[in-house]
């Protein structure tokens, strides 16, 4: 009994786990993910850069940098636009300028959709359509003007055509892209389930487009503008146009500012009108934008 206990003891001993000391758990570690876009959105971001312009003009104003003869300082500007706004004269002129480039806009537009539907869904359509509009591309809208004068006079129908013409070239352009991007498959996919013409333009056709449609009504704003402010000084006789006129022919440089400053604000807000409607309607697209 005595000789096997050691064996036993020993037999025991090596059996027996011994006991391990497991090292601490580590912490995870944290790596920072870098962020490649342009991060998030800062709010009000898009009135840093007017405001840091305003706040250059001012301090060159105010200082005597800027000559008050070739521009009026910010609140000689102001103070005019009350006066204008008091005698009625800014929202009269304002009225018949949005008039115009409402015309203007909503003819455009309607020409460059349909001619780019046009376009966009026929080989002969095409054929017909895109030369003559890539030729009106190639020329400036203001250098019809002369032309447009002799064709309709130097009334309203030539304000709002040549306002029409630098509209519906983008709208034509970028819709027409948009229509020829769209994925192929898709017209496999309407032709298996047997839609018909008006309903391959409807399910298809329309919502591919709208995003060239959308960018090129960036443009088309942008276009309406700049073509409205050259056909106000044009023989016209009220519009914010012949009010900058008026006061370059009489050299109040407050007046043509007051004026510059409603047509940057009629552009923001229309271009702001028109990325809101971007942004709802195409709420599905993740874009860097966000």
């Amino acid at each position: 009994m005595s000789a096997e206990a050691p064996a036993l003891t020993k037999t025991a001993t090596r059996t027996e786990p011994a006991a391990r000391t497991e090292p601490p758990a580590r912490a995870p570690r944290r790596t920072r993910r870098r962020r490649l876009g342009p991060g998030k959105a800062i709010p009000y971001g898009r009135a840093i850069g007017p405001l840091l312009l305003l706040a250059l003009w001012s301090a060159g104003s105010a200082a005597g940098f800027i000559d008050a003869r070739n521009l009026s300082a910010p609140w000689t500007v102001v103070s005019t636009a009350g006066d204008l706004i008091a005698e009625g004269r800014l929202q009269s002129n304002l009225a018949t300028s949005a008039e115009r480039a409402l015309l203007g806009l909503l003819f455009g537009t309607a020409a460059g959709l349909v001619l780019a539907i046009a376009a966009g869904l026929s080989r002969i359509g095409e054929g017909i359509i895109d030369g003559p509009v890539q030729i009106k591309r190639a020329i400036p809208s203001l250098a019809l003007i002369p032309l447009l004068i002799l064709w309709f006079g130097i009334g309203e129908s030539m304000k709002v055509i040549t306002i029409a013409l630098g509209v519906f070239v983008p709208v034509y352009i970028h819709t027409h892209n948009g229509l020829r991007t769209i994925d192929g498959r898709y017209a496999e996919l309407a032709e298996t389930v047997g839609l018909s013409r008006a309903g391959f333009v409807r399910h298809v056709v329309l919502p591919g487009a709208l995003p060239g449609f959308l960018l090129g009504m960036r443009f088309a704003v942008t276009a309406a503008w700049l073509s409205l402010v050259v056909v106000e000084q044009v023989n016209a006789t009220s519009g914010i146009g012949y009010m900058m006129e008026l006061a370059r022919t009489y050299g109040q440089t407050d007046i043509i500012i007051v004026g510059l400053v409603v047509y940057g604000l009629l552009g923001l807000i229309s271009d702001a009108l028109v990325r809101l409607v971007e942004r709802k309607a195409l709420s599905w697209r993740r874009t860097l934008a966000g």
